[in-house]
């Protein structure tokens, strides 16, 4: 939910449902606060998953971070392809296909994190 937070105040008030420009490269809005939101919310995602969500997750630190850093990547692209599909070929609003995407991508991610990232490995006890 921050990410869409993040997204939703971006889009509006900072790349103000315009082109964003760096240098030759032009970027739509809703692409630019995408890239805006994963960059604040991958890390403070990784330690509330971490230290909140999934504290009985008996996986090395260093590991469940690759493997966060994996899982989030690839949601990352899964929703640009959805934002891209929504907001060009359906022509939905930024941040409806913002929404519907989010939705999608948080019932994948939480199953990715708890069965993959953070899960419990079993420990033979002596």
């Amino acid at each position: 939910m921050l990410g869409f937070l993040i997204y939703s105040f971006a889009w509006k008030f900072i790349f103000k449902e315009q082109i964003f420009h760096i240098g030759p490269i032009a970027i739509t809005s809703y692409i630019a606060s995408l890239i805006l939101a994963f960059l604040i919310n991958f890390p403070l995602g990784f330690i509330l998953m971490k230290y909140v969500v999934f504290v009985d997750s008996n996986i090395r630190g260093h590991v469940q971070f690759f493997r966060y850093f994996f899982v989030f990547i690839s949601n990352l692209i899964l929703n640009y392809f959805l934002l891209k599909v929504l907001v060009e070929r359906l022509s939905v609003n930024a941040i409806i296909a913002q929404l519907i995407s989010t939705a999608i991508v948080i019932g994948i991610s939480y199953l990715l994190q708890r069965h993959f990232t953070f899960k419990v490995e079993k420990t033979e006890v002596d």
